[in-house]
């Protein structure tokens, strides 16, 4: 096992958040519709994404927290009745709606992006023989501080953290975060060697961190989380959507093949000759027509 400090080094290498390309354009949306299940209509289409709340830098009562040394210090994190208090409200509508899960925008305050963090972390975090409680604890940090990172540097027809919970029966005993069972980025990019792969395109729409909990998987929640990224990219007028999927892995290839993706390129063969998986990348093409990117 590698020492500690090139452990975290590494970790804190593959949580480098993509750099958000200008915002084109801004626009206000209803927040109280939400579509039928297992169903993407027409006017989830016309809606463009809300402009969330800025979060807030602040703290009251203690000093403010530490993530860890060497990331310098972290604000606090709004609760919902700050959030509410500062003139926005937890986005409440959802995108898609598949086999009893809803998908929406993830509420810009600490407890959902705490809850966020630690589905990711669950997903992604790679056990280790020695401390692994503190080697987890540091990981889940680093993705909060890349998600607050991106929501803070991102405009919002850029980025967007896109969560899963139970629609159709939600529990009384549990917080409304506690809800959140699956994870996913969405993101506006304009990396060339995607770019290659597309046709009269300057951007794209890159599907990415998709997480769901251990014991929620093989239950849909990938599948509504994927229409939800379809939803946002057409509402965000981008006419392809990108993401990567390591080759060997059969089953999430099936899941994004199965949703529409197809996979245009690989890796070169020799990533496997210093010890990483090789990947595929898959794209899928939207109904986007020219008269709706004119409307804008």
């Amino acid at each position: 096992m590698p020492p500690p400090a090139a452990t975290m080094a590494v970790l804190r290498a593959s949580l480098l958040p993509p750099q958000p390309l200008p915002s084109s354009s801004s626009s206000s949306t209803p927040q109280s519709q939400r579509l039928p299940s297992g169903s993407i209509t027409a006017a989830a289409l016309s809606r463009t994404s809300p402009h969330p709340p800025p979060l807030k830098t602040g703290c009251r009562g203690s000093a403010k927290k530490i993530l860890l040394a060497g990331r310098g210090r972290l604000p606090c994190l709004p609760t919902k009745q700050e959030v509410v208090a500062v003139g926005g409200a937890e986005e409440e509508r959802y995108l898609a709606r598949e086999a009893g899960w809803g998908v929406r925008r993830m509420g810009r305050i600490g407890e959902e992006m705490r809850r966020v963090a630690l589905v990711q972390a669950e997903a992604f975090h790679v056990p280790v023989a020695l401390f692994n409680d503190f080697f987890f604890d540091f990981f889940k940090a680093e993705v909060l501080a890349a998600l607050i990172y991106k929501l803070r540097n991102s405009p919002p027809d850029r980025y967007a953290c896109l969560v899963a919970e139970e629609a159709d029966e939600p529990s009384q005993s549990q917080a409304p975060f506690e809800k959140i069972i699956g994870v996913v980025d969405c993101t506006v990019q304009d990396e060339g060697d995607i770019l290659r792969n597309l046709q009269g395109v300057q951007e794209y729409f890159y599907v990415s961190g998709i997480a769901v909990l251990p014991s929620y998987r093989r239950r849909k929640v990938g599948t509504a989380l994927l229409k939800a990224c379809e939803v946002l990219a057409l509402e965000w007028r981008q006419r392809f959507m990108a993401l990567r999927a390591y080759e060997d892995d059969s089953s999430a290839r099936g899941l994004y093949a199965k949703a529409g993706y197809r996979v245009v390129s690989r890796d070169p063969g020799w990533v496997t000759w210093v010890g990483r998986r090789r990947r595929v990348l898959m794209v899928k093409e939207l109904p986007v027509h020219d008269a709706q990117i004119q409307q804008q």
